[in-house]
């Protein structure tokens, strides 16, 4: 397992303000106002705002540089960060003013598309875009406090994106196909997040409503799609009404190893849905190796739902489960193979066809309500938990539940610690 870089621990503290943000850099803070401003202006104060995108690709960015967009204001994409800041002086983006955040919409262009590295961008909606609401193609970026929306994804990681840390977003229905047509199993699309990338980190979110018509599959989309990406971490989400959580494949001859999905709460009404997807090396596009699964919170109360999957060849090579709560409608879990290595559950559901582990249980586990998944007194996840070491959860840094509670003593299963 990697150590977070002193980059990427600094991008999981709070924001902080405009002013802060330049007189720490030392850098030169832009302006743009898709209403008031004016491009023959200066830009370097808010009454002297510039008025288009066009105007900030021409600028010459430097590491420390910061531009603020003022909420309220509406832009024809794309926005194009091409220029790189360092770690000690970012470039950051943010907003000022009051209302909603400024929005980058354009059916020709992805909205938002990020080549540089070191940035650090919020204050910002994607929506209605031709591909992704936010693409990530850089190294050590930051979106925080962003929102997208109506996008085939709302933020993509590319193949060259690494290291980057997408949190404390709201990402809601994403809801459309890149790929729909009959035959072939090819459908694509529906994505919160789509991670195509390496050593990325997808935290404090909250997702909702990625899923879409699909001629394949009748629907599809999901949260998290993890498609030729190693080692990212999925923690302390929130998502709700999505068509899965998470599905991870491969193509032949590239890897989706190392991915961790912690204390991530995972609730829907739809009448279908599934927590985790995964494949051996029998699938086309299996298989997918060392997938972690641990103090999750799963409730999909519809018949046709599925806890996990892990199929065409699955192993403990495949997939780990520990601590998890799951309570489904359909089948709380299914493996084939030699399964999956698991232990530490709560289940509940119509079926299931896996092997329980020495301390998990069949048995209802008392959520508060459909939406709350905290646990009642006398729920059988209480302290049923086993203890883990960092690596388990994504390192040390990530050792907290979904309200930021350590972990201490003998664990309670699921995403919630009491």
């Amino acid at each position: 397992m990697r150590l977070l870089s002193v980059a990427v621990l600094a991008s999981l503290l709070p924001a902080v303000s405009v002013a802060a943000t330049a007189q720490a850099s030392a850098g030169t803070t832009y302006y743009v106002d898709s209403r008031g401003g004016d491009d023959g202006a200066a830009g370097t104060s808010a009454g002297t705002a510039w008025k288009s995108l066009e105007k900030l690709a021409a600028a010459e960015l430097k590491p420390g540089d910061t531009v603020a967009f003022k909420r309220g204001g509406s832009f024809a994409g794309p926005l194009k960060l091409e220029a790189s800041g360092t770690a000690a002086r970012p470039i950051t983006i943010t907003s000022y003013g009051s209302g909603a955040l400024a929005r980058i919409s354009g059916a020709d262009d992805d909205c938002v598309v990020v080549n540089g590295s070191h940035w650090r961008i919020s204050g910002l909606r994607a929506s209605n875009c031709r591909w992704a609401g936010f693409e990530l193609g850089g190294d050590s970026n930051v979106l925080s406090g962003v929102e997208a929306d109506h996008n085939i994804a709302g933020v993509l990681v590319t193949p060259t994106g690494s290291r980057n840390v997408i949190r404390d977003s709201v990402l809601t229905d994403n809801n459309r196909m890149s790929v729909n047509d009959e035959g072939g199993d090819n459908d694509s699309g529906a994505f919160g997040v789509l991670l195509n990338g390496d050593d990325n980190i997808v935290t404090g979110n909250t997702i909702t409503g990625s899923f879409a018509r699909s001629a394949d599959y009748g629907t599809d989309g999901a949260a998290v799609e993890i498609f030729n990406g190693d080692r990212n971490r999925i923690t302390r989400n929130i998502s709700r009404n999505n068509e899965t959580f998470t599905e991870l494949g491969a193509q032949k001859g590239k890897t989706a190893s190392g991915n961790v999905f912690a204390f991530n709460v995972v609730t829907s009404s739809r009448g279908r849905g599934s927590f985790l997807i995964t494949r051996g090396p029998r699938h086309i596009v299996g298989p997918v190796k060392g997938t972690i699964a641990v103090h999750n919170s799963v409730y999909l109360p519809a018949k046709d739902t599925i806890g996990w999957s892990c199929h065409d060849g699955c192993s403990p090579s495949i997939l780990k489960l520990r601590n998890n709560v799951i309570a489904v409608g359909g089948e709380a879990g299914w493996e084939d193979g030699t399964g999956a290595d698991e232990d530490g559950g709560v289940y509940q559901g119509r079926t299931d066809k896996f092997k329980l582990g020495p301390k998990s249980v069949v048995a209802d586990p008392k959520f508060r309500s459909r939406t709350d998944l905290r646990l009642l007194p006398g729920s059988p996840a209480l302290g049923r938990g086993v203890a883990l070491t960092p690596k388990w959860y994504g390192g040390k840094a990530f050792g907290k539940d979904i309200e930021g509670k350590a972990l201490a003593g003998s664990p309670d299963s699921g995403a919630y610690q009491h």
